[in-house]
């Protein structure tokens, strides 16, 4: 029985007890009153004031002992602190690839304030929530390569994440949306982990339209791994903002452009491999994917608690002893013709 967070009973049951104090007290009070002698007068007023010391100590006799059994009663309860260490051992746990779409339209604005800026955002605060995993990074357009191997350092992760820059990557890889090179590059880095589970979050807003590799082959091989993809259409329902040139000072031109996405692909990827489809029209529906993600995918933790416990029932059974002894040393000794 726990009392406080830390204190609890081990014989909680023996409080019991308790409940017979009112019924011993009214006993002890009737008993002893009828036992002591009684004389009768037809005047007391002489005997105004005739109350001696021992006279007062019977009735505080009777709250010794019990206060004494009180006392017992809680000491056979077996009160007792409890100090508690818990110690977590990790599981083998999840290891995860985000394979990221960089092509020119995830700078498109129906997500706020750009898809590829929103999908950071978002994939941040997920490695975040996660910290028993590991995490890897693929970034793929026309092209696809390794952003950060799958690793457990998640501040070089983020870090990563963080800086990917279109502008910058605009010139180092060939532009298009090869899914199957991305999905087939990621699969790449995941086949040989050892983890108890092996996810890959494929993220794109497009059509598969180039690569070497095609992404139904590129499904063939996370299939043979065993790995997990689950995988997110990125953009809203009919057009967008998208930018369709560049203006000399290197600033986008955007007009709006249809969304395309091939749904059917993706959804098929996801089915077949154990994963879910999503579609994220906006900023909020691509959070809530991921926390369906992080719902979807939990790591194992061991915890293993370790009990330390300090009995304190002696002080109250010690004090009982004493207060009985003292009870019985007066009834035997000073107050034997009184009580």
């Amino acid at each position: 029985m726990k009392l406080f967070e830390h204190y609890e009973l081990y014989t909680p049951y023996a409080l019991l007890l308790l409940l017979l104090m009112p019924i011993l007290a009214i006993w002890l009070y009737r008993h002893r009153y009828n036992e002591r002698a009684k004389f009768l007068y037809s005047d007391v007023k002489s005997f105004g004031g005739f109350k001696t010391l021992k006279n007062k100590m019977i009735p505080i006799l009777a709250s010794l002992l019990l206060l004494a059994l009180t006392l017992t009663a809680i000491g056979i309860a077996r009160p007792r602190s409890v100090d508690v260490t818990a110690k977590t051992k990790k599981t083998k746990g999840i290891d995860i690839m985000l394979a990221v779409d960089v092509s020119a339209s995830m700078l498109a604005r129906d997500l706020k304030p750009n898809r590829l800026e929103a999908l950071k955002k978002t994939a941040i605060n997920f490695i975040k929530k996660r910290p028993n995993d590991r995490f890897g990074v693929v970034l793929y357009a026309g092209e696809a390569f390794t952003q950060v191997p799958i690793t457990s350092d998640q501040r070089i992760v983020m870090q990563a994440i963080r800086k990917i820059n279109f502008r910058q990557l605009f010139n180092q890889l060939e532009q298009g949306t090869a899914i199957g090179m991305g999905l087939a590059t990621a699969v790449n880095r995941l086949k040989d982990s050892k983890a108890k589970s092996k996810v890959i979050i494929l993220m794109t807003d497009g059509v598969n339209n180039t690569g070497e590799i095609d992404p139904y082959t590129a499904l063939e091989l996370a299939k043979e791994f065993g790995i997990k993809v689950y995988t997110i259409g990125l953009g809203t329902n009919g057009y967008a903002p998208t930018p369709v040139a560049v203006n000399p000072d290197g600033s986008f031109v955007y007009r709006n452009a249809k969304v395309e996405i091939d749904e059917n692909l993706l959804k098929k990827i996801a089915s077949e491999t154990g994963g879910k489809y999503f579609r994220a029209t906006d900023n909020s529906k691509l959070n809530k994917i991921y926390k369906e993600i992080d719902k979807l995918e939990k790591t194992e933790i061991k915890e293993t608690k370790y009990y330390n416990y300090k009995e304190l029932y002696r002080p109250f059974v010690l004090i009982a002893i004493g207060l009985i002894f003292i009870v019985g040393l007066l009834r035997y000794t000073w107050m034997k013709s009184f009580v």
